[in-house]
């Protein structure tokens, strides 16, 4: 996989990843702020939830690659 696939892929497994760690540890926030949404989460914690993401984004980008590599699964004989 040359580099520019490379990163295409590795940005759409964060993004997958990232919106499916959005919802872990939110809780709505106990005091109502007004122009504030009832759902909002008291403590997002966002960064942190970046930086998970980041590493099983790897992980996964890990597996992915190796998959393509080996030719378990290839684009190119889907093609044609």
């Amino acid at each position: 996989m040359d580099i520019v696939s490379s990163i295409v892929v590795y940005i759409l497994l964060w993004w997958w990843v990232f919106f499916m760690t959005l919802p872990f540890g939110a809780k709505p926030s106990a005091e109502l702020v007004p122009g504030q949404a009832p759902s909002a989460p008291e403590k997002p914690r966002i960064v942190r939830k970046m930086l998970i993401t980041s590493g099983i984004a790897a992980i996964l980008f890990v597996i992915v690659d190796a998959i393509i590599a080996s030719g378990i699964f290839s684009f190119r004989d889907m093609a044609g």
